[in-house]
């Protein structure tokens, strides 16, 4: 009874609001008011094998399965979501997707073998600067939900890279490839792991970190996003 009534005037004084449209939660909602989580453009990739994220990898790189929460669109409430986590600090919407994403993860067979989620890496001084990783914070949540490690050493970024905005493919390649390091080959040594970003748009990042990890004798890799800029 006390309890409740406390909860009563916190909510009165310091409200809280769904991060994708801005109206009140109510009190058994988390981040996402109830009718966002059912009306945010779901993908349903996880379940088919032939997607378009999984297209855009095919002969580039050897990916076991691809796959996206969301679709993203300019405008849309997902890109607001994206926007928030990455440059406004809520890295609850992070953990939060991850959660949601990882239960649906869990009932794909495509996905359900994985048993570590490895996040794209930050170059540690931008990571300094922006205060977290907002893919790790993703990472987090799907591997919370899925019951398996989030493996945030094993995959580094060596060195910076400039940002990703407005480039072509060909220039967003040229970008990445060769900034990440494998720092463990046996960790993740003849494992599923699931590589992680927030974004999937030409691919390039994913790309470029997943070449590294197969390094990694015996390792097979999916990767998954929040959400995709598919055509």
């Amino acid at each position: 009874m006390i309890r409740q009534l406390t909860e009563n005037v916190v909510s009165l004084f310091f409200p809280r609001f769904c991060l994708a449209c801005g109206n009140p939660l109510y009190k058994n909602e988390e981040v996402l008011c109830f009718a966002c989580v059912h009306a945010l453009p779901r993908t349903g990739f996880h379940l088919e094998a032939d997607n378009p994220v999984a297209r855009q990898f095919w002969g580039k790189i050897n990916f076991a399965s691809a796959a996206s929460f969301y679709y993203f669109s300019k405008g849309s409430k997902v890109q607001h979501l994206v926007h928030q986590l990455k440059y406004k600090g809520y890295k609850e919407i992070g953990s939060h997707i991850g959660k949601l994403y990882g239960r649906e993860l869990l009932t794909s067979p495509l996905f359900n073998t994985v048993s570590a989620v490895v996040p794209v890496p930050l170059h540690p001084k931008k990571q300094a600067r922006r205060g977290y990783n907002q893919a790790e914070w993703f990472a987090r949540g799907l591997a919370g939900a899925m019951h398996i490690e989030t493996d945030t050493t094993s995959l580094i970024r060596a060195a910076a890279s400039e940002t990703q905005t407005k480039k072509s493919r060909f220039n967003r390649w040229e970008n990445v490839k060769e900034i990440f390091r494998v720092t463990d080959i046996g960790r993740q040594a003849g494992k599923h792991v699931l590589l992680v970003d927030d974004v999937i748009t030409t691919g390039s990042t994913l790309e470029a970190a997943g070449q590294e990890l197969l390094k990694i004798p015996g390792i097979k890799i999916s990767v998954a996003s929040i959400a995709c800029a598919v055509k």
